[in-house]
């Protein structure tokens, strides 16, 4: 039986109050439940406390769309995402309230998202660069924390992105999702590829839904879309999607030259047609939108046209018995392509100290082709005094830091488009590596200690804050003539 939704209708204790928006396969309204209370801001995001509710503004409820009782997929979609939201949790993704059985309305109640929707910016388009780079960097490290839950978005598009009233973004419907803990009842049920067309990576349309760099790839066709106006594959019907294995596209800065190089290395690096040509992680993604200066530029930077005719048809001979990839499980990726953080401290004397530090990097990085190094400093400043950020000549001592660092990691054994450099200012350098690596997504942190004191027993050093705060490994390194000593 299907009930007929109207305002004031209550359903399990929820109350429709107002028909929000009708989407190709779901209705979402807003609803009220007698008793509940606004939610402490504190718990937002988070695992709700004790007694803690949302207020009468801040729920809303979907429905699966059936007007088609011979179309299987809308409700198919609907228990995917019944099964796949009571399990997410953080300030990326709504906060799950209740769900309802098919019989006699399937529902699911969530957190209603009070910012705005990505998709009111598609007027807007093209959109200046930077705000581009900043939506594509707020995109990845969410993309990031769902990746991290073991979830595949694989519906990536801005109808699908909000952004909370904090800034954060937000993903949405997760019915073409995949859960690598749960059956994939999409894959199970239906021989065909899932996804929105325009946005749908190349192994999405061999139907492997197993890769986390598949949402990469449409948050590349995105950041193309906001760069030039146009989207890269255009929106192609029926076997028209296939094109996208051999044909690539107009290269962003052709259609607007105001696109800087390096971001147009960065889209193309989405776009690629292999998952193993594009970043390893949206956290890697995350970290060259936020350091342009460090992206290495390859030939792709420079494109201003498609490829030719000949290599195109090679493409097309290859794609032509194209099968998936053996992929890895998410978090399988994601441990082979970790970012690992580097604490240097530059002062004079510690030279024994970083050089053990840079011996033990190197044998890390080793083993992990794919990993990302941060190579981190902290000036500090003072609490009470004003600082002098300058030398007796004038000369900034942030830049002067940041050229000590970057002549360190000049010696280490590792391809530089793998390295990034960052002088942090703070008056707590521990606060501030931590703060560091929980919102770059650090997996590790190598960090020196210098040698004891009574002063560092009192004080507490740096060291040991970030052992016992990070929210990652943390390696400890001492000098080797030094005596190893718990921090």
């Amino acid at each position: 039986m299907r009930l007929r939704l109207e305002p004031g209708m209550v359903i399990d204790g929820f109350t429709l109050v107002e028909h929000l928006n009708t989407g190709g396969m779901a209705q979402i309204w807003s609803v009220t439940r007698e008793g509940d209370e606004t939610a402490e801001k504190e718990s937002i995001g988070s695992i709700p406390k004790p007694g803690s509710t949302f207020g009468s503004d801040a729920l809303v409820m979907k429905f699966p769309m059936l007007i088609d009782s011979d179309d299987p997929i809308p409700i198919v979609c609907f228990e995917t995402e019944q099964m796949i939201m009571p399990r997410l949790s953080g300030r990326h993704v709504p906060r799950f309230i209740a769900a309802g059985p098919l019989d006699p309305q399937a529902y699911i109640v969530m957190e209603r998202i009070q910012g705005q929707s990505l998709k009111a910016r598609l007027k807007d388009v093209p959109l200046p660069w930077q705000e581009v780079v900043a939506i594509g960097a707020k995109v990845a490290r969410a993309l990031h924390e769902l990746h991290l839950q073991k979830v595949i978005h694989l519906d990536v598009k801005p109808s699908n992105i909000m952004f909370r009233e904090t800034g954060e973004a937000v993903l949405v419907d997760f019915g073409f999702s995949r859960h690598e803990q749960l059956p994939d009842l999409l894959a199970e049920e239906f021989r065909e590829p899932f996804g929105t067309t325009p946005y749908m990576a190349p192994e999405q349309v061999l139907e492997d839904r197993a890769d986390p760099r598949s949402d990469l790839f449409a948050l590349g066709v995105m950041l193309y879309f906001f760069v030039t106006g146009e989207r890269p594959f255009g929106t192609p019907k029926g076997g028209q999607i296939r094109r996208r294995l051999w044909r690539d596209p107009v290269p962003p800065r052709a259609l607007n030259p105001e696109c800087p190089p390096w971001l147009q290395e960065i889209i193309l690096r989405c776009l690629e047609v292999d998952p193993n040509d594009r970043y390893a992680t949206a956290a890697q993604l995350a970290l060259d939108l936020e350091h342009p200066e460090q992206v290495r530029l390859t030939e792709r930077a420079q494109r201003l046209e498609r490829d030719s005719g000949l290599q195109t048809f090679r493409r097309w001979l290859k794609a032509r018995n194209a099968k998936p990839l053996e992929t890895p499980n998410i978090v399988g990726q994601l441990s082979r392509a970790p970012i690992v953080l580097a604490a240097i401290d530059l002062s004079p004397g510690n030279e024994d100290l970083v050089e053990a530090q840079r011996v033990l990097i190197e044998r890390i990085l080793s083993t992990d082709s794919q990993a990302r190094l941060s190579c981190v400093n902290v000036l500090k400043l003072s609490r009470i005094a004003v600082d002098v950020l300058e030398d007796e000549e004038g000369r900034s001592l942030h830049v002067q830091r940041l050229v000590q660092l970057k002549h360190w990691g000049a010696a280490l054994d590792v391809p530089k488009e793998r390295v990034t450099y960052s002088v942090l200012e703070a008056t707590d350098p521990a606060a501030a590596i931590i703060d560091y690596a929980r919102h770059n997504h650090v997996d590790h942190i190598v960090i020196g200690a210098r040698a004891a004191s009574a002063l560092r027993r009192y004080l507490g050093s740096v060291s040991s804050q970030v052992v016992a705060e990070a929210p990652c490994s943390v390696t400890v390194v001492r000098a080797p003539r030094e005596k190893p000593e718990i921090p």
